[in-house]
């Protein structure tokens, strides 16, 4: 990343809280690890999707390693903003350190506070941190403190407690602390597949004054509008459902074929590996292939893998050959996060 931190003084960063101030809902790519890289961001923001998150970086390995910073985080100086990238933090200084390397880059930070997976909690990352209010309301201030640009943005994504009066306080501390906005994932630790709770984030969005972005369980357009209703909240994020079908937040039910030529177009643009390209291409057919066709593996799941067929040698061939676009690293050896 070092070598092009000259370029992107050049950067066009926008204030993320403009967005928050339009009077419309605003449409988020959530954080997802191995996913919400910069080839994927450039394709939701095709189809509608104002705000796009990086996916979840230690940023103790981000200060320390610069092969952790090359793999990890990957820009260009136009079209990838806004841009918050999301940290799993739990030391006030190393957040800070983590911010100033990226504020160059993009608009603001956030900190993962609702990751459930063992190995993250047991890290003292993540989730755990919902119990912590004050480390957290430490970490948001340093780095308000820190970062001389007021457009910055800080925010915090969190679970919520099965006392939500817990979570209503975690909420108002940090937002006295002057975090930007937060974002409710709206399940416990605990849970997992069970519905989302949009009467929990209903009862936050109505305690605070900053913006409140909903998460969970967001399939479709639709959904996104349902939701808006049902808490009034100034944003909605989707994970799996963009996943599946990038240019959900444009209004389609299912993913077009323009979004898939749009795919390909991208990864081969911005080098990106095989097998990245390949589980995104998958994510986006997976609605359009019935469950009779996998079972007997009928024409559209023939048609998948001629697709895939095509374009594969194509991919390898112009890997890491795009110009003026950071190199990607390939996250195989990441360990999965769920959101």
């Amino acid at each position: 990343m070092t070598g092009d931190i000259v370029e992107t003084k050049q950067c066009q960063l926008k204030d993320p809280m403009d967005l928050f101030h339009s009077g419309q809902v605003v449409k988020i790519c959530a954080p997802m690890v191995r996913y919400s890289k910069l080839a994927f961001r450039t394709l939701v923001r095709k189809y509608g999707c104002d705000l796009c998150y990086t996916p979840m970086i230690v940023a103790a390995d981000f200060v320390r390693s610069a092969k952790a910073r090359d793999s990890e985080f990957t820009t260009n100086k136009v079209g990838d903003h806004p841009l918050i990238v999301q940290f799993a933090a739990k030391e006030a200084q190393v957040l800070c350190d983590a911010a100033h390397i990226v504020c160059p880059f993009a608009d603001g930070i956030d900190l993962n506070c609702g990751c459930p997976q063992r190995w993250v909690m047991t890290e003292g990352y993540g989730a755990c941190l919902i119990n912590k209010p004050e480390l957290v309301q430490d970490m948001v201030r340093h780095v308000r403190n820190q970062i001389d640009n007021p457009r910055f943005s800080v925010s915090i994504k969190i679970r919520i407690h099965e006392d939500l009066k817990r979570t209503i306080d975690l909420c108002q501390k940090a937002e006295a602390t002057g975090v930007s906005w937060i974002t409710v994932h709206g399940r416990s630790v605990e849970e997992r597949h069970q519905p989302a709770h949009y009467d929990a984030i209903k009862i936050i969005k109505q305690s605070m004054s900053i913006p409140i972005v909903a998460n969970g369980d967001i399939k479709t357009l639709k959904d996104a509008e349902n939701v808006h209703h049902l808490t009034g909240a100034d944003g909605i994020m989707a994970a799996r459902g963009l996943l599946a079908n990038p240019a959900m937040f444009a209004g389609y039910e299912e993913t077009p074929l323009k979004c898939i030529q749009d795919w390909v177009d991208i990864a081969l643009e911005h080098g990106t590996p095989f097998t990245c390209f390949h589980h995104h291409l998958m994510y986006m057919m997976e609605r359009l292939t019935s469950k009779q066709e996998k079972k007997v593996g009928g024409e559209q799941q023939q048609l998948q893998w001629k697709c895939t067929a095509v374009t594969t040698e194509q991919v390898f061939l112009r890997s890491y050959e795009a110009p003026g676009v950071k190199k990607a690293g390939s996250a195989s050896g990441s360990r999965d996060v769920q959101i």
